[in-house]
């Protein structure tokens, strides 16, 4: 039956387009049309191609196996709170912490009372020494890697001459291992069930920061040191029944230990998860749309590829048992300002007004794969905007783009050096662009890497090769502090060695100022709204050039219920509320 099925999608989308238009009509919603389940019960496949790369809290670094960690075994001092609508899915609340933390008048200090009665798997109390155990193994550089190394940064722990902490985590011996390991005790303070982090600088969204995988607690006893990279000792809703196996994957069965009126985040219906790996997305999907006996309670944790994504939005009865979701990565321009073509800000300013961001949006496969932006500030995060400074708009204005350029002072056509990570469908996404920037008065010439991509234009050479750089960027958690500063602020980037992730070498000192101005503003609201307008001040001066934000489409079986997305935590299935018909 599903060797039949497989013929039918490729001999049913052969001889049609697989995205009409500009693919709105049959986009899917971000919640499946199905009715809700509130009741626990049942097993839930969960399928993916993998791999795993850890189930160590301070060695994850993948987005999506962040996200299935924090949702299914993993608790951190704090969460984002699951909800169907993207625009509340940025609510931080207290997750092993009674509430989202508080801060000292100027930001130095942060401090999180835990929750009574949450435990490990063994049934043990998850202390405040387990947290502050976790945290000070992101330390260990040497034995736990991969992982966010944010603890280093921002802790108020002394630094060597050589910028290295004078902590090297919990497994170092010796004098200089016990000097750091009381460095470390003073910024890190346990006193009963409430812990206090010192700063080494105000930061405004530090409870946001510990959000991250690199923050939960470890038990010291359960830690396996260099050897723990799939160890998954749960202080959540569930555990592993067997050790994990990689390639394969592993079963999570409930934690008998868990409470869930501790626990406001999770609300974990199903009694068991299958958690499948190794097994290619287009199989995947097949056997989700087959809806076979061992598929109807299947979700895939991984985007349908596009080949099928327009059979399934077209199809009403798969169109309901699916959804799409931004996933926070967002596609973007980087003008070169070293570079002759861009030294005036009117040039980069042409090339944004040139740039048709629904073709690039529409080669990419459609709106389940993209949607056009200006902005690199995801839709879901709370300094998401709709300023268009320099009204760029979705389809570029050739007209208006060559106005600018003779502003510029520049001789039609203009030469165009544009680079870019290549691949089949960046290649057809850059191709679309090429029209609207010659029309404009551009004359474009693509130049495609495959290999090292990032460490090639992040070479000082690259300044003097490129007009133009592709990249892509995530933020870490829901605030724009992990997206503008990272990006534009020339005091962290720009140095001989090249330019950091300010690939364009863009440098301004009132954007660095404003940077750290707006790191110390306390209120939540105002600081994201402050984001939100230098991020406008960015684009107005042409310091990149927006695509598209990044969306993925996920399908499960008819026996899934509660299907949604969740944006901030990386456009991912949302384990936290997902259930089984019984």
């Amino acid at each position: 039956m599903l060797a039949a099925l497989v013929v039918l999608l490729v001999s049913g989308m052969a001889g049609c387009s697989l995205i009409g238009g500009d693919g709105d009509a049959a986009e899917t919603p971000q919640v499946a049309a199905r009715d809700r389940v509130d009741e626990r019960g049942g097993t839930l496949k969960a399928l993916s191609l993998g791999p795993v790369l850890s189930w160590d809290p301070q060695r994850i670094s993948a987005r999506d196996d962040a996200a299935f960690a924090g949702r299914i075994f993993l608790r951190t001092l704090t969460a984002y709170q699951p909800s169907t609508d993207p625009r509340n899915q940025s609510r931080l609340v207290g997750d092993l912490a009674t509430d989202a933390g508080t801060p000292n008048k100027d930001l130095t200090s942060w401090s999180f009372t835990l929750r009574e009665g949450v435990a490990w798997e063994d049934g043990s109390p998850v202390t405040c020494e387990d947290v502050k155990y976790g945290i000070s193994r992101t330390f260990a550089t040497t034995v736990i890697t991969g992982g966010s190394t944010d603890a280093l940064a921002v802790l108020a722990v002394p630094k060597q001459p050589n910028g290295a902490s004078v902590y090297a985590g919990p497994y170092a011996t010796g004098p200089a291992a016990a000097a750091g390991a009381a460095a470390y005790d003073k910024a890190v303070v346990c006193r009963g069930t409430m812990i206090t982090f010192a700063l080494s600088a105000p930061v405004g969204d530090f409870n946001e920061m510990v959000s991250q995988p690199a923050f939960a607690p470890m038990k010291k006893s359960a830690d396996k040191g260099k050897d723990g990279t799939y160890v998954a000792f749960s202080s959540g809703p569930y555990k592993l029944a067997a050790p994990w196996r990689a390639s394969t994957g592993g079963s999570w069965e409930r934690n008998p230990h868990w409470k869930a009126s501790t626990d406001e985040v999770r609300r974990a219906y199903p009694d068991r998860i299958e958690h499948q790996e190794g097994i290619e997305t287009q199989t995947v999907a097949q056997q989700i749309i087959a809806d076979g006996d061992g598929a109807r309670n299947a979700v895939s944790l991984g985007p349908a590829p596009q080949a099928i994504q327009q059979h399934i939005v077209s199809v009403d009865t798969l169109k309901e048992r699916s959804v799409t979701a931004g996933t926070g990565l967002v596609d973007y321009l980087v003008p070169n300002v070293k570079s002759t073509v861009f030294a005036e800000p009117e040039a980069r300013q042409a090339l944004a007004v040139a740039t048709n961001r629904q073709a690039y949006v529409t080669a990419l496969g459609g709106s389940t794969t993209g949607r056009p932006t200006t902005t690199l500030i995801p839709e879901s995060l709370p300094a998401h905007h709709d300023e268009d400074p320099i009204a760029a708009g979705p389809r570029g204005d050739a007209d208006r783009a060559k106005v600018l350029l003779g502003k510029a002072g520049l001789t039609l056509p203009v030469p165009l050096r544009v680079v870019y990570r290549s691949s089949p469908v960046a290649d057809k996404a850059m191709a679309a662009l090429v029209a609207g920037w010659t029309e404009a008065g551009f004359a474009p010439t693509l130049t495609p890497l495959e290999d090292d991509y990032f460490q090639t234009i992040g070479a000082p050479a690259a300044a003097s090769s490129y007009d133009v750089f592709w990249s892509n960027w995530s933020p870490a958690w829901a605030s724009a502090s992990t997206i503008l500063p990272a990006l534009f602020d020339s005091s962290i980037n720009l140095t001989a060695a090249g330019p950091g992730r300010d690939y364009g070498s863009f440098a301004d000192a009132t954007v660095n100022a404003e940077i750290q101005r707006i790191g110390r503003i306390a209120d939540r609201t105002k600081r994201e709204e402050a984001w939100a307008a230098l991020d406008a001040t960015l684009q107005g001066q042409g310091a990149y050039i927006g695509l598209a934000e990044r969306r993925a489409l996920y399908i499960a079986g008819s026996d899934v219920r509660n299907l949604s997305a969740n944006e901030v935590i990386g456009g991912v299935v949302e384990l936290a509320d997902i259930a089984v018909r019984q």
